[in-house]
């Protein structure tokens, strides 16, 4: 396809010479043809007539400045890239410059080398653009960033739990990695769970010191302790019959946890250094990256509490679970960010959407959100391409160290072999060692009973553990 780029320039001997550099390196490229232009006026007439592939465009020209001119070329080329030259470079011009928009600027005078650098990276932007055009992710939808995507068959049967909590007033724990959107679960709960609004009240039990985090949850009474100055209300008071949503639940002192747990039983709390009895009207919904189960069996959280809490339980999947919500949710996420940093972002390649769908995501939907929010700011155009990611490359693999030959396995056997020894590698945490294998945690609680396998750890009287497999947790296994 032949491809034209614009040349912008007053000076007439530095115009030519550009115009032939670049007419004798189509020699080495698909064909393309030059134009150009000695003013601002002279640029606008030929652009009515074509779309250039790139412009190189002087900074000071005697009907305009090119930097404050970005924006109108963009519009008028079809987002064409725009190299600023200029023989006075210096920060401010330079910010100024790519702050509009510009592709690169390049300081005059500047070498053939640099000028073939830039117009290669231009056109094969330009190119691998209109590819991307063809097999983009429309950003241009209205802003839905508030629902819950659920393309996958995970997500979808979550959405199908959610309407039926949302019909009742049961205690609700999520549990799910950082980052897969536990605050966002609960407050569709509660959207849903009544036709008038009422309070949703969230408060995070790890950003609270303990001292304070029983204040915060119930109030305290004039004079209760030192700086108590007046009566406060609480969370719980404050929530009055909407949600309450504890966050973390996990991180929660012992203490702590005892009287929480007679204000889930008694269904009312007293106000720190105060007599009268508030009775609890608000919805408990719960949420914790910690796998509360092992939680209980270390110590480290009351079993009595959690079994208070898990009445209805939602097992969030973790995103490098479920790639096929990744394009959707890259929709959603470019919306939320385009009114954030006031730049839109109207295509995504599908190489990328592909790279996207790949990743492992550690932190999950957060960390998705923040890779695309530095990949927005750096990107030249409307266009996201995979380069506009800094992806790490993958650990090289360690090298090969001849094994003694061992007996063959039958594959029951390996699989067993492969459970235990993710087990013991996470001591006995099946949070970790899902990770570890790969799989959902009602897949790993079924592959223990196939195997019989025992926590050492526990009493060998054959007894069972108080936390059998709930089938309430099976969701889009």
């Amino acid at each position: 396809m032949n491809e034209t780029i614009l040349i912008i320039e007053d000076n007439r001997s530095l115009r030519e010479l550009l115009e032939a550099h670049l007419l004798a390196q189509a020699q080495d490229r698909p064909a393309f043809s030059v134009k150009a232009a000695g003013t601002v006026a002279e640029a606008r007439r030929i652009l009515r007539d074509i779309h250039p592939a790139l412009i190189l465009c002087d900074m000071r020209l005697p009907d305009g400045n090119g930097i404050d001119l970005l924006p109108e070329l963009k519009r008028l080329s079809g987002q064409a890239p725009v190299v600023i030259m200029t023989a006075h470079s210096d920060m401010e011009s330079t910010i100024r410059a790519m702050k509009n928009g510009a592709f690169d600027y390049l300081p005059k005078p500047f070498s053939p080398k640099e000028i073939e650098v830039v117009l290669h990276r231009a056109l094969d932007l330009r190119r691998q653009t209109r590819r991307a055009a063809v097999l983009a992710v429309d950003t241009a939808a209205p802003d839905l960033s508030s629902e819950i995507v659920a393309e996958s068959p995970q997500m979808k049967a979550i959405i199908k739990q959610v309407g039926k909590i949302a019909a009742s007033r049961a205690t609700v724990l999520i549990q799910g990695e950082s980052g897969t959107g536990k605050e966002l679960i609960a407050r569709v709960i509660h959207d849903y769970s009544s036709d008038e609004p009422k309070p949703f009240i969230g408060i995070n039990c790890s950003a609270i010191v303990d001292t304070l985090l029983e204040s915060e949850l119930f109030g305290h009474e004039k004079g209760a302790f030192t700086g108590a100055n007046q009566t406060k209300y609480g969370r719980f008071e404050l929530a009055e019959d909407g949600t309450i949503f504890l966050d973390e639940i996990g991180e929660m002192s012992l203490p702590l946890q005892a009287k929480l747990l007679r204000v889930l039983q008694e269904r009312e709390f007293e106000r720190v250094g105060g007599v009268q009895k508030l009775p609890l009207r608000a919805r408990i919904v719960a949420a914790t990256n910690r796998d509360l189960e092992q939680e209980v069996r270390e110590k480290r959280f009351r079993a009595d509490l959690y079994q208070r809490l898990k009445v209805v339980t939602i097992e969030l999947p973790p995103l490098r679970e479920r790639p096929s919500d990744i394009p959707k949710l890259v929709q959603r996420l470019l919306a939320r960010i385009a009114a954030r940093v006031d730049k839109r972002i109207t295509h995504v390649s599908e190489e990328l959407i592909q790279v996207l769908q790949s990743m492992p995501w550690p932190g999950n939907v957060r960390e998705l959100e923040n890779a695309l929010i530095r990949a927005v700011v750096l990107a030249p155009g409307e266009t996201l391409l995979r380069e506009h990611f800094p992806f790490q490359p993958p650990p090289p693999p360690p090298p090969m160290v001849r094994e003694p030959s061992r007996p063959l396995l039958s594959l029951a056997e390996a699989e067993k072999a492969a459970v235990l020894q993710a087990l013991e590698a996470s001591r006995w945490h099946k949070g970790r060692a899902c990770q570890i294998l790969g799989i959902s945690r009602p897949t790993l609680e079924r592959k223990i009973q196939k195997f019989d396998l025992r926590d050492p750890r526990e009493p060998s009287n054959g007894a069972r553990s108080d936390f059998s497999y709930d089938p309430i947790r099976r969701l889009g296994s």
